[in-house]
């Protein structure tokens, strides 16, 4: 609700709300009329979307109806995976819509269950990120804005250096009097880099070696 309530720019009614005229302090017609407005709109349109959000909760059918959908959330979420142009933003929003769906059909999903599921299930070439992560923070109590904001300033980082290898490759065609294609310096970042020795990487749930800690087979239990 209060994404939707910012997206409309109506926040402002909720937080920090109407400030209501103080009995014995005189106010101009403009701010009469200010105030009026803003009660209309918080009547009219605040109120609308969240009795529609209620109803939605409320009236969304019979226990039957909730467990079959559930059955079918519960899917949907365990086959989510980022795509591989797909945007932070947009890949979040993916996730939300499924985990907000199935806690409204009555699924316990926490917060740190959802960060779990979205670090496991990045592109390759957020790999080292994911392992930063793990390793400078306490992933249990990490909160979902947190996280998306931390993926986003590497999402920048990485269009920065692909902003830079485009210049380079284009310097170097143009250098090379446009014959064949150039060559950028920069490597080892997504598919097609070199394979990784995970022989030595020990993982921080179970600190066995081999396979990292949004890896580790004991996530389950």
């Amino acid at each position: 609700m209060e994404n939707l309530l910012r997206a409309k720019k109506l926040w402002d009614l909720i937080d920090p709300g109407i400030r209501e005229r103080r009995v014995g302090v005189a106010q101009s017609e403009a701010e009469k009329k200010k105030l009026e407005e803003l009660q209309a709109k918080d009547l009219q349109v605040v109120k609308h979307y969240l009795y529609q959000a209620i109803d939605r909760v409320t009236f969304q059918g019979n226990a039957r109806v909730k467990r079959s959908m559930l059955q079918k959330l519960r899917r949907d979420f365990e086959i989510l995976e980022m795509k591989e142009r797909e945007m932070i933003t947009e890949y979040f929003a993916r996730v939300l819509t499924i985990v907000n769906q199935m806690r409204s059909n009555g699924e316990n999903m926490p917060d740190d269950k959802i960060v779990e599921k979205v670090l496991r299930t990045l592109t390759e070439k957020y790999l080292f990120v994911v392992v930063s992560i793990e390793e400078s923070r306490d992933v249990e109590k990490m909160m979902i804005d947190e996280l998306q904001s931390t993926l986003l300033v590497h999402e920048q980082k990485f269009k920065k250096i692909e902003r830079d290898e485009d210049q380079t490759l284009t310097i170097n065609h143009e250098n090379s009097g446009g014959r064949g294609r150039g060559r950028s310096s920069y490597r080892g970042r997504g598919r097609g880099s070199s394979s990784f020795n995970k022989e030595t990487v020990e993982c921080y749930k179970c600190h066995k070696l081999e396979h990292f800690q949004y890896e580790c087979p004991t996530w389950k239990e």
